[in-house]
């Protein structure tokens, strides 16, 4: 998949999940670990958002889902949330509740 279509991919789940519109921005690498260990490592796209009544900014990256097909995740600029690092803790916190 090229960038482009990569990152339509990501803007139209903003639409979708979160009924706004998004722009990119830029592209950050984020390395997460605990205990030592990396539990997440990979680039998010950061998006600037139009629509949403409350975040300005967004968050989103793809990932493989044990063979199945790429899942996105599209997190929007919250406190907790106010970088790429803290949308990708914010990700694996929820799916560990989940």
């Amino acid at each position: 998949m090229s960038k482009e279509t990569y990152l339509k991919t990501l803007q139209r789940a903003f639409t979708d999940l979160h009924g706004c519109q998004a722009k990119h921005v830029e592209t950050v690498p984020v390395l997460e670990t605990f205990q030592g260990k990396t539990v997440w490592e990979g680039e998010v796209e950061v998006f600037d958002l139009v629509g949403h009544p409350k975040a300005k900014r967004g968050y989103a990256w793809s990932y493989a889902n044990n063979g199945k097909s790429d899942q996105v995740t599209a997190v929007l600029e919250l406190p907790p949330v106010i970088s790429p690092k803290t949308a990708v803790q914010a990700a694996i916190i929820s799916r560990v509740k989940n």
